[in-house]
C-alpha cells in the first residue's frame, strides 16, 4: 500500500528529526500542516482501476465510512438512437455514501429490451451497478473519463458548490443482444482517483 510505504520511508532513518518526518509526510499528502492551526491527517482518496468496473461500496469503505446508497428517482422512458429507437429504458438516479458523506452521484440507463428483469427489481439490497454485475452478462465496455465542473444537479446531491471540480466516469456495456447499460458517475474531485496496473507489450 502506498500509504504504508510512505510512512516507512518517513521514519526509516533514526536520525531524522520530527520536523523532517512531518515535512516528508506532508509532501506525500498524508498530513496537512496549517500555520497557527496545527497538523491534520488528510483523508486518503478512494481508488479504482481504470480498466475495471469498480465497486462503489469498496470505494466508500476505503474512505473509512459505512456504505449505503439511495435510489433518488426511477422512471421508464423511450430510448434514443444509442440504445435503438423505441426501446424501453429504465432511468435511475442514485446517491452513494461513505458514512454521512455523499461520494458519488450516479445517473444510469438500463436497456429493458436486453435486461427485462430490471423493470421489477427494487434495488433495495444491491445498488444498480452491483446488481447488473451479477445479473447482466456483458462482453464489451467503454470508459470515458474527464474532469468537469459540478452542474446544478450533481452539486446539490453531492453537497458541493456549483462549478466544483469533479471526476466524471461514463461507461457503456454491451453484450450480444445489444447495449446493456449506460452510466455516468460523478465524484467530488478530492475524493477519488483512478489507478491502472499494466505490463509492457511483448516485443
Amino acid at each position: 500500500m502506498p500509504y504504508e510505504h510512505e510512512l516507512t520511508k518517513a521514519f526509516d532513518c533514526s536520525r531524522m528529526t520530527v520536523n523532517k518526518a512531518l515535512t516528508q509526510l506532508a509532501r506525500a499528502g498524508l498530513i496537512e500542516r496549517r500555520r497557527k492551526a496545527g497538523t491534520f491527517v488528510t483523508r486518503p482518496p478512494a481508488r479504482s482501476a481504470v480498466l475495471e468496473i469498480g465497486d462503489i461500496r469498496t470505494e466508500a469503505l476505503a474512505l473509512g465510512g459505512a456504505y449505503r446508497f439511495e435510489v433518488i428517482t426511477r422512471r421508464r422512458r423511450a430510448a434514443s438512437a444509442d440504445f435503438g429507437a423505441g426501446a424501453a429504458l429504465l432511468e435511475l438516479k442514485c446517491l452513494h455514501f461513505a458514512g454521512d458523506r455523499p461520494i458519488c452521484f450516479e445517473e444510469r440507463l438500463i436497456n429493458l429490451e436486453v435486461i427485462p428483469e430490471a423493470a421489477a427489481e427494487p434495488f433495495a439490497e444491491l445498488s444498480p451497478g452491483a446488481w447488473l454485475v451479477r445479473h447482466a452478462p456483458w462482453n464489451s465496455a467503454e470508459h470515458r473519463i474527464r474532469a468537469a465542473p459540478a452542474g446544478a444537479l450533481a452539486a446539490a446531491r453531492l453537497k458541493l458548490k456549483r462549478g466544483t471540480a469533479c471526476l466524471v466516469i461514463e461507461r457503456r456495456t454491451l453484450n450480444a443482444r445489444g447495449p446493456v447499460t449506460f452510466v455516468r458517475l460523478t465524484y467530488p474531485g478530492d475524493a477519488h482517483e483512478l489507478v491502472a496496473r499494466f505490463k509492457p507489450a511483448d516485443t
